[in-house]
């Protein structure tokens, strides 16, 4: 199977999702393939890819605010604590949203919706330098 594998780096500057649809749709114009998949992994355990809407902030603000509230940091049931208060929630928000999409390429661009955009979620506090796979098949 031939393709085109790029790394993208991202930097974070704590909890947050960070739109990268441009640095994909960058590599995607690298291809000569007119109609491929694209598709994007992150080597953390810590935070999470998606697609969502990305015209109006307010909806990552709300995503952000029900997934703090569905997985609190300091809950009594953690054991995995080393790494502090924000480091087994990240794990837990990995596991239930994604580390990895699959975007359909045609006519040599992504197939997004109007309003949908590719985001890193960072699931961490503390600033990351996040590396981001992409394989164009």
């Amino acid at each position: 199977m031939a393709g085109l594998i790029k790394k993208i780096s991202l930097a974070t500057r704590g909890q947050g999702l960070y739109e990268f649809t441009r640095e994909v749709e960058n590599v995607v114009s690298q291809s000569a393939d007119e109609i491929g998949l694209c598709t994007i992994f992150t080597r953390h355990t810590s935070c999470s890819l998606l697609i969502q809407e990305n015209a109006d902030p307010s909806a990552r603000h709300d995503l952000e605010n029900w997934l703090n509230r569905l997985v609190p940091e300091n809950d009594s049931l953690y054991t995995h604590i080393y790494e502090g208060a924000d480091d087994m929630p990240a794990h837990i928000k990995s596991m239930l949203t994604a580390t990895q999409l699959s975007i359909p390429i045609e006519r040599g661009q992504l197939v997004l919706g109007t309003w949908q955009g590719i985001f890193l979620w960072e699931h961490r506090h503390a600033q990351h330098q996040r590396q981001v796979i992409l394989h164009l098949i």
